[in-house]
């Protein structure tokens, strides 16, 4: 009796030893080949900024098709893993049947999906979103990317950078600057509606003139200094000496910068209004200030056969007027660097009337973001381009010229472009940065978003075709990586093999995988009771 109490107390304590060396020592450890479970050290530093109860309401619950069930668990686990660094998070799974009109109000837009199952096609609606609360701030997080290919894929990868993402917009303390270059022509702002007000989200938003007029250069600098980034968006008039100065030294005293210009007088307008256009090239008075930076724009129009479509009047319907869609080399569309996290996972992107780009040999890092095919064509500057040709059969022995740059980002410590060169006003001069990032893409209209009864539409679908392009993802994760100093957005470069059902396979051997899943067993276990039942007859009869 002794004996037997000795061995309970023995084990009673050993069993609590065990808890407290568990809860003391707690260890996870990720299996998968992939890594998928492993979270990137700035997800991590993000976590140590959680000092308070976060709140995460992921609206993944209810009657949704079965591959998105995989979405729902993934992002369980995920949040296991986020709660398991920091005891401070809580989530639950809210079903969003009964909230919707509410949800639409916060901003959540329902995803309509086409979903095939036993074979059967039909449409699902749901709303991938989650919102995060935190000290009174809140961020909302879309768990489903734009395309309906690859979607699960791309989404699950996705995961770790939303939620990543969405942390460090709740905990950060200051948000960075923005200034959208006014006083050269630039697109207006109905035409940046759309980018913008996404963008204002997460930054701080203002117009900036580099021209005021009875302003002192010295303080147009000044106050120019204190932006983190600047964006040109297509302007048409050319920049004067005194505002190239100032962009020069911006950009050497750490200043980012996204250049989207148009060196083309290109313009579909004028071209739909008479059937023809005569195209010529469009001096910015920049390609000095480009070229110290180590890239040049070229004065030429890419055409590639691999393009978005146009909606042309073809006749009238009784009243109305009939459109039909054409393809048109002149809108070149362009799969971005899947390599670079910028690009990685953007569905094509579209552009209009590019140049090429070429690449000067510097100490800049220069990598190639977007690209044409290579069926491309490389037209040289004056050019006449009608309309009528876009019914013409397209001979791609003509499109031979090797793809060209469109968009390129650089990295490196930039010198001044006014090193030997008289300064435009007496100022602190600086002739080299420390280490700074710059985008150039050769198209100003990627930013721009469509008019519709003179409102502003969604840069991402085009009005006419009702085609979904990823100018807007890539232009929000341009911003994202120029101004990122916690390497947020390197986390969107993971990649998970995720195995996923063949559906025409699941359809065609369903009543097989019916029959050995439920019938099999049951014969196996009836053969096992019938023999068991017999031997045992013959052992004791």
């Amino acid at each position: 009796m002794r004996k037997s109490l000795k061995h309970i107390i023995i084990t009673v304590i050993g069993l609590i030893l065990l808890n407290v060396a568990a809860s003391i020592f707690y260890i996870r450890w990720d299996l998968t080949a992939d890594k998928r479970y492993t979270l990137s050290e700035t997800t991590k530093e993000l976590l140590d900024r959680i000092d308070e109860d976060i709140l995460i309401k992921v609206y993944l619950e209810g009657d949704f098709p079965l591959d998105f069930k995989r979405l729902q668990q993934e992002t369980k686990q995920h949040l296991d893993e986020l709660k398991a660094l920091n005891s401070n998070i809580h989530y639950r799974f809210i079903n969003p049947t009964e909230k919707a009109d509410q949800l639409i109000k916060q901003g959540m837009q329902a995803s309509r999906l086409t979903v095939e199952e036993n074979g059967i096609i039909s449409e699902a609606i749901i709303f991938p979103w989650a919102l995060i609360t935190y000290k009174n701030k809140s961020a909302l997080i879309p768990l489903l990317t734009d395309s309906q290919e690859n979607q699960l894929q791309k989404s699950i990868e996705n995961l770790e950078y939303a939620f990543s993402k969405g942390i460090h917009k709740v905990t950060q303390t200051k948000r960075k600057s923005i200034a959208i270059l006014r006083g050269n022509g630039e697109l207006d702002d109905i035409y940046l509606y759309d980018f913008l007000k996404t963008l204002q989200e997460n930054y701080d938003l203002a117009p900036f003139i580099l021209n005021k007029q009875g302003t002192n250069p010295q303080d147009i600098l000044t106050d120019f200094l204190n932006y983190d980034l600047a964006i040109i968006a297509k302007p048409t008039k050319a920049f004067s000496e005194t505002e190239k100065f100032i962009l020069d030294q911006y950009i050497v005293s750490g200043g980012k910068s996204i250049w989207l210009i148009d060196t083309v007088t290109a313009e579909m307008d004028s071209l739909q209004q008479t059937g023809e256009a005569f195209f010529s090239g469009r001096d910015l008075n920049l390609t000095d200030l480009l070229f110290s930076y180590g890239v040049r724009i070229n004065s030429t129009i890419v055409q590639d056969l691999y393009s978005s479509k146009i909606a042309l009047a073809t006749g009238n319907v009784g009243n109305q007027t009939e459109f039909q869609q054409f393809l048109w080399s002149y809108y070149p569309l362009v799969n971005a660097n899947t390599d670079h996290p910028i690009s990685k996972n953007i569905e094509s992107i579209n552009l209009k009337f590019p140049s090429g780009i070429d690449t000067l040999k510097n100490a800049i890092h220069k990598e190639v973001l977007l690209q044409s095919s290579p069926l491309t064509k490389i037209n040289g500057l004056p050019i006449l381009v009608n309309l009528n040709s876009i019914t013409h059969k397209v001979d791609p022995k003509i499109y031979t010229a090797k793809p060209q740059i469109l968009g390129v980002l650089l990295e490196g410590e930039f010198e001044s472009a006014y090193q030997h060169r008289t300064k435009a006003f007496d100022v602190n001069y600086k002739s080299k940065s420390a280490t700074n990032k710059m985008i150039i893409i050769s198209d100003g209209d990627i930013i721009a978003n469509q008019i519709l009864n003179g409102e502003p539409t969604r840069l991402d679908l085009d009005k006419w075709t009702g085609q979904h392009f990823g100018n807007k993802d890539f232009l929000l994760n341009a911003v994202d990586y120029l101004l990122d100093d916690t390497g947020l957005l390197a986390v969107r470069g993971k990649s998970l093999d995720i195995k996923l059902l063949n559906k025409e396979k699941v359809y065609e051997k369903k009543g097989f995988w019916q029959f050995v899943n439920i019938v099999v067993p049951l014969l196996l276990l009836s053969l096992f009771g019938g023999l068991f039942g017999y031997l045992r007859k013959r052992k004791y009869a």
